[in-house]
């Protein structure tokens, strides 16, 4: 798959092309179903099928301090577009210019002149251009002048909810991992750097990987948590995951501490990810050091059986 940023350096000889737009954090299922249409069109048409995303997130830029809590960095977001067969994954830096182009200006400055667009697959609800005044019935009668079909897919809806990034961050800030999981296809994944804590879960008996996380990072509700620890070339190993200020001992630093299950090894400074599978329990204020390493273990003991089911 080829990645762009930009479309100052396009291939020579480009040609015809499918392509879907939109922000696509998270990649989830609604997602997939779209980008898995396009991909789909490309193929019978014979010609590339294109990802547009925009970076940094829209919202940001036309409402500074609006970012939205992220459900994937643009590098793993190139990932899962990858394993969906899309052969390029561009992405368009957005600036104020950008969000005052009007949207039949961007569609003939960008999907017509700079991609060559054959077919444009978006979402029922999607909206571009200056004060988001383009719609799906817009590039249809736009496309009807330029020479590309459009295609609004309808949003994907299981029992009544429908998937879209806004749901899945909801689902994550309230905890709800499980539910977050069903809707993206797979655990939410947070990434992040190693770094050095205050080395108190290694007094306790339960050293800690201490994960620095982006800024606009999904971090799940405070609690604790069966995750995969990921790290390497895709090695997954078994680990209990706090996420809060540890309030036995006074915390004020909100802290990512994962207990990595049977191995004994130093992650400081590796980038690793963790895929979060279940919640076990909410964050606990114990009243003694035996009383919380007690519960350590019982969190330990029940991550193992959490993630031995089948499927996990």
């Amino acid at each position: 798959m080829q990645r762009w940023r930009g479309l100052e350096h396009l291939p020579g000889g480009w040609g015809r092309c499918v392509v879907t737009i939109g922000v696509f954090d998270g990649v989830h299922r609604g997602h997939q179903a779209l980008i898995g249409r396009a991909v789909e069109l490309a193929k019978d048409r014979g010609v590339p099928s294109v990802v547009m995303t925009f970076d940094p997130h829209p919202s940001e830029v036309v409402r500074p301090g609006s970012h939205p809590a992220q459900l994937t960095g643009l590098r793993r977001r190139a990932e899962l577009v990858e394993a969906l067969g899309v052969d390029v994954f561009c992405v368009l830096p957005f600036t104020v210019e950008l969000s005052r182009m009007p949207a039949d200006e961007f569609v003939h400055e960008v999907i017509v002149e700079r991609l060559h667009a054959a077919a444009v697959v978006v979402g029922q609800n999607f909206t571009f251009g200056h004060k988001a005044a383009g719609t799906v019935e817009l590039l249809h009668a736009l496309g009807k002048r330029f020479g590309f079909v459009t295609e609004g897919a309808d949003l994907v809806t299981d029992d009544g909810v429908t998937y879209s990034s806004t749901y899945i961050r909801a689902c994550i800030d309230a905890g709800d991992v499980a539910a977050a999981a069903v809707a993206l296809g797979r655990p939410h994944r947070l990434e992040g750097i190693v770094v050095r804590g205050d080395g108190r879960g290694r007094e306790l008996g339960f050293p800690t990987a201490n994960l620095s996380t982006t800024r606009f990072a999904a971090v799940p509700a405070d609690g604790v948590y069966a995750c995969w620890f990921v790290h390497g070339s895709g090695r997954r190993l078994r680990a209990a995951v706090s996420v809060g200020t540890n309030p036995t001992f006074s915390g004020r630093e909100r802290r990512v501490e994962a207990f990595v299950l049977d191995v004994d090894e130093d992650f400081y400074g590796q980038r690793v990810a963790l895929d979060f599978v279940a919640r076990l329990r909410d964050m606990e204020k114990f009243d003694s050091l035996d009383a919380l390493i007690d519960q350590m273990h019982r969190d330990v003991a029940e991550t193992r059986d959490v993630l031995a089911e089948p499927g996990m």
